[in-house]
């Protein structure tokens, strides 16, 4: 879709709260609708753009940066550009918001919020497990901060919907701000 408007849609909340699971459903509604699209998920970023960087606040926030970075230039470019990653912190999420805002590129912070009770049950890669038996310390949420958004352009309750309905609130939200 030539001339098309892209935006920067951030999907914050704690890990496995349904962040990249609703940003893949909606990423292939907008693209059956003809719309470029991308997800920047958070796993593969750190993969592949952030490799090396550990898990320090200091690295937390370089990696919150570099995908800020690499979404508002795709958004810029008229790309829907979807970031299911936890960025546990506002300061840092604050940072690419008035980033984007600067350039001139839509910008809307989703916070997927789902109970860290549920999150746990849900557990998809395991790490609420780990955290339990101590294998694992410095869990976003639960032994390290996460700073729920104050203001969200959307507070997205996961619990108790569907993927399909979240994905729709979603959408919705998009044509409300004129972005689809």
């Amino acid at each position: 879709m030539s001339g098309a408007r892209g935006a920067t849609v951030w999907l914050t909340g704690l890990p496995s709260a349904g962040k990249t699971t609703i940003a893949t459903a909606l990423a292939e509604r907008l693209r059956g609708e003809g719309r470029r699209v991308e997800v920047l998920d958070g796993d593969e970023i750190r993969t592949f753009l952030s490799a090396g960087l550990g898990f320090s606040r200091t690295d937390r926030d370089t990696n919150v940066q570099r995908i800020g970075f690499v979404s508002e230039l795709l958004a810029s470019h008229g790309v829907i550009t979807l970031v299911p990653v936890i960025a546990p912190y506002a300061d840092s999420r604050e940072a690419v918001r008035k980033r984007h805002m600067a350039e001139g590129t839509p910008y809307l912070e989703v916070h997927v919020a789902t109970p860290v009770e549920v999150c746990s049950q849900r557990d998809v890669k395991g790490l609420y497990a780990k955290q339990a038996t101590g294998e694992l310390t410095g869990l976003t949420g639960v032994d390290d901060p996460y700073e729920e958004p104050a203001d969200p352009d959307l507070r997205l309750e996961t619990h108790g919907r569907d993927v399909a309905e979240s994905a729709g609130t979603l959408h919705t939200l998009l044509k409300e701000r004129g972005l689809l």
